[in-house]
């Protein structure tokens, strides 16, 4: 483990105003903040690529922000190892590294290799759990979750679930309750679906701390998803919102005894996506987060607004219950009629804060010319709400002029992640998002970010901005024609 640099090849970000849908177009410019380095990629083994770091999941608890993500991506799926930045400090410095006991590439693990990393604090066992794919050759083959009691030094991975012979798991995430009232208080849970059988989602639970975990469940109905995200409400009820195989749609089930049984999910919207350009790997997976309350908001990328499928809004839709499910509402990042096309959104939400006064920030990559091909610019941009989503503040630009051809390659497109995130921490949020400069020869430059200071919550006087006028266009459907089969090699 090292200390983050002080990186001489900062990527400083100018903090951009877009043009917003409500109030005019506002285009005064604010000072540069730095981004800082929170991680590089240690792995100098040839059989992946490097120097690569993608897909960053975070979490927080008082001013200890820890984030996880794959280092050194595989074409053809997963990474080296699981790396991990950890700030005991609300995000002044960060101690990196990565997660022992997983792959052999690291040297002390069993699996080929690593993927779809997820983050979690278990209140009640005072230990950070950070969750793993492991991986045999390019198949997914065990749940794995590594346990911290600081976020920095790691104890080798339990097993939630290996699969059988010809199985085939993918995109699971964990959730613990964290209410010290609830029935289930401590109890940690883990979702993933299992492509060998058309992406049936299967769950477990631990109730001591990530050390055992109970035999695998499958959803009411043997109901098929992916990307299923557990969040627990204050009475220890767990809501699960999840894609279909198809990313055609967001479906949501629970359990309201303890993981012990889990409903038939119910469908939250449909999702219409414009297919992103560059060739991005940009799938509408959701992202989701839960209020200190228990409200749970779900994010994805949609072009349900736009005349023609032409771009993408961050669109999302919230539940008390989840049962029942609000209508897509469009986050107004800028203009339905603008170009920009927005896609990987990742939500932070202050767990202090709920219901009408919850503060909310999405993060997101765009695309400023959605039609592009070979010009594309990849960018990172924040937008957050100080009234559980009513209103949106100023949309700014965290940073820009990533060219895709800089980022890993997959066999699905040039990656930063399929998924994102950002916590609070004292009041602000930091994000952990992949940024990337032009390679050297044939050695990639994409490693992990975040924004050094934070970012406040909304002013006072900050002008508002609202969708609440905005229209779904009649009969909006997605450009691109629907998946007919969950495909195993888009999800790696």
């Amino acid at each position: 483990m090292s200390k983050s640099p002080t990186v001489d090849r900062l990527l400083l970000a100018a903090l951009a105003i877009f043009a917003l849908v409500a109030g005019g177009t506002a285009s005064a410019q604010v000072p540069q903040v730095p981004l800082t380095q929170i991680s590089t990629d240690t792995f100098t083994n040839n059989t992946s690529q490097h120097a690569t770091e993608v897909e960053a999941d975070t979490y927080s608890v008082g001013s200890t922000i820890v984030s996880v993500f794959q280092m050194g991506r595989f074409t053809d799926g997963g990474a080296s190892d699981v790396g991990f930045s950890t700030s005991t400090n609300g995000g002044s410095t960060w101690t990196h590294g990565n997660l022992p006991g997983i792959t052999k590439i690291e040297g002390s693990g069993t699996w080929d290799r690593a993927t779809d990393p997820a983050i979690v604090y278990d209140a009640k066992h005072k230990l950070w759990l950070a969750e793993v794919l492991g991986m045999t050759g390019t198949t997914g083959a065990a749940v794995l979750v590594s346990s911290s009691t600081d976020g920095i030094t790691w104890n080798n991975p339990s097993k939630v679930s290996v699969v059988e012979p010809g199985g085939f798991y993918d995109k699971p995430w964990i959730g613990c309750d964290t209410t010290s009232t609830s029935p289930f208080y401590g109890n940690c849970y883990v979702t993933w679906d299992d492509f060998a059988q058309g992406d049936l989602l299967e769950m477990s639970t631990s109730k001591d701390g990530g050390k055992t975990w109970s035999a695998k469940q499958t959803v009411g109905g043997g109901v098929t998803g992916t990307g299923g995200i557990p969040l627990v409400q204050p009475n220890g009820n767990v809501i699960v919102p999840a894609d279909d195989p198809f990313f055609g749609s967001v479906m949501a089930f629970k359990s309201t005894n303890g993981g012990t049984s889990w409903s038939t999910p119910v469908p939250v919207a449909n999702i219409n996506e414009h297919g992103v350009g560059g060739n991005m790997r940009a799938f509408p997976l959701i992202a989701a987060q839960i209020d200190g309350g228990g409200r749970v908001y779900v994010a994805w990328a949609d072009c349900t607004f736009r005349a023609g499928c032409s771009s993408n809004d961050i669109v999302f839709s919230t539940s008390n219950d989840g049962t029942t499910w609000t209508a897509p509402s469009r986050i107004p990042i800028d203009a339905v009629s603008s170009k920009v096309d927005h896609f990987i959104p990742g939500f932070a939400i202050d767990p202090a804060t709920s219901g009408n006064t919850a503060h909310v920030s999405v993060s997101y990559y765009f695309f400023p010319i959605a039609s592009c091909t070979s010009n594309c610019n990849l960018s990172v941009g924040y937008i957050a709400s100080t009234n559980g989503g009513s209103t949106w503040a100023k949309a700014k630009k965290l940073s820009k002029g990533v060219h895709p051809n800089w980022l890993a390659s997959t066999d699905s497109g040039q990656m930063v992640g399929d998924y994102t995130s950002g916590s609070f921490a004292n009041g602000k949020v930091h994000g952990a998002f992949a940024e990337a400069k032009a390679p050297v020869g044939s050695t990639l430059n994409e490693e992990m970010f975040t924004n050094a200071a934070g970012l406040a919550d909304v002013a006072e006087d900050e002008p508002q901005y609202s969708s609440k006028n905005d229209k779904p266009v009649p009969n909006a459907h997605s450009d691109h024609p629907r998946r007919t089969t969950p495909y195993r090699e888009d999800r790696r």
